[in-house]
């Protein structure tokens, strides 16, 4: 079942679903963030990786050092036909009954722009790396501290046996932009 405003208020006021968290869904001239009906529209940092013009291959089992470090202050010129990552302004704690599933926001998807983020397992927790795309030929602007996805958060009916926390994953606790790990 997927939950809607009132449980996701709840949660993370109570539990810290969401931090830092906003209870309503902003606008004001912004791409929206915050609550929606059901979800939580996040926003992207200030903080991006760029790939590097040299690198010759991208091999996600070998991947360091191919993206390197920007910081922008309101926004970033995603290159046509490449992918920059990012990281949300939100902590995420994901409870062991829930997992969820995150969409791009259909404001930059009219503009080319193509958010990856893949689902946040059981008991995951962190800030959440951004595959962004730009398919176009042109550059877009990706704006910092504003919306770009939506995550949607689904009850299980039964909880799991062993969550990403009991398995020690990988990108637990991420507090920066992660490259691919194995």
């Amino acid at each position: 079942m997927v939950k809607n405003d009132i449980w996701i208020n709840k949660m993370a006021l109570e539990q810290g679903l969401i931090e830092p968290f906003e209870p309503n869904q902003v606008r004001k001239g912004n791409i929206s963030f915050g609550t929606s009906s059901y979800g939580y529209d996040m926003r992207v940092s200030n903080e991006f990786m760029i790939m590097d013009i040299n690198a010759k291959v991208l091999d996600p089992k070998n991947s360091v050092n191919v993206f390197k470090l920007v910081t922008v202050a309101d926004f970033i010129e995603v290159p046509p036909n490449s992918v920059i990552l990012g990281k949300t302004i939100e902590y995420f704690r994901i409870p062991r009954d829930i997992v969820t599933i995150a969409f791009g926001k259909s404001t930059y998807a009219r503009c080319g722009i193509f958010v990856n983020v893949t689902p946040f397992e059981p008991q995951w927790e962190g800030y959440v790396t951004l595959s962004i795309a730009n398919t176009t030929s042109l550059p877009v602007k990706v704006y910092a501290n504003e919306g770009i996805a939506q995550v949607l958060f689904l009850e299980a009916s039964e909880v799991c046996k062993t969550s990403y926390a009991d398995r020690k994953g990988k990108y637990q606790t991420q507090k920066t932009i992660t490259q691919a790990k194995i």
